[in-house]
């Protein structure tokens, strides 16, 4: 199996029910921590960018998720809109037709480099990073080692959603969180928890 623009549309298309499905839990955990509009502000911008890709004919995976990220930076306020948009636009402009396991292991990384370079986190931050950072590793330990595009994404699901927990104990050094300080400690951090779930619906999708 290659990641195709077929897939890549079932993809977001993923994402979006999933956040529908999950918009509460990410709203609880953001209000803790943050401004509490994580939920609904990933709502509206997967929202928008299914409206975006109706009737699109893209030239392939790449036109699908630059124009997923293009959406998200125009429609979705906070942190959430510019760093999932510029990790989008990252993975698309990194991803050739017909993409293996190899290929979209460095597409996901070039994401990663992207939010990095927006958000300027690092690992044990909590933040994304802490939930895209394993799964980039994960995906590129099993494509390394010969596994299938569904075998590497369920590795980096597992990576992601591991991730994700493990930002409780930690202590937000970045972004709304941080002005919490100790306070933040003992919350999961919600832009990991959104990223877990992107990382799942891959997994999920490509099944």
């Amino acid at each position: 199996m290659d990641f195709d623009s077929t897939l890549a549309e079932a993809w977001i298309r993923a994402i979006a029910a999933a956040v529908d499905e999950e918009r509460t839990r990410l709203t609880e955990l953001d209000s803790a921590i943050g401004d509490g509009d994580h939920g609904s502000n990933l709502q509206r911008g997967f929202t928008a960018a299914l409206a975006a890709l109706d009737g699109l004919e893209p030239a392939g995976p790449g036109a699908v998720l630059t124009k997923t990220g293009t959406t998200l930076i125009s429609k979705v306020g906070g942190a959430s809109g510019p760093l999932y948009g510029k990790a989008f636009r990252a993975i698309g402009a990194a991803l050739p037709e017909p993409a293996g396991p190899t290929a979209v292991a460095e597409a996901l990384a070039a994401g990663l480099d992207a939010v990095r370079a927006l958000g300027k986190a690092e690992p044990g931050d909590k933040t994304i990073v802490d939930a895209w950072t394993p799964a980039v590793a994960a995906f590129r330990t099993a494509a390394a080692t010969g596994a299938t595009l569904p075998e590497a994404a369920a590795a980096a699901a597992e990576a992601a959603d591991r991730g994700a927990r493990d930002t409780v104990p930690l202590q937000a050094r970045k972004g709304r969180a941080s002005y919490l300080g100790e306070r933040s400690i003992g919350h999961q951090d919600p832009g990991a928890t959104s990223t877990a779930l992107i990382f799942r619906t891959l997994a999920t999708t490509t099944r």
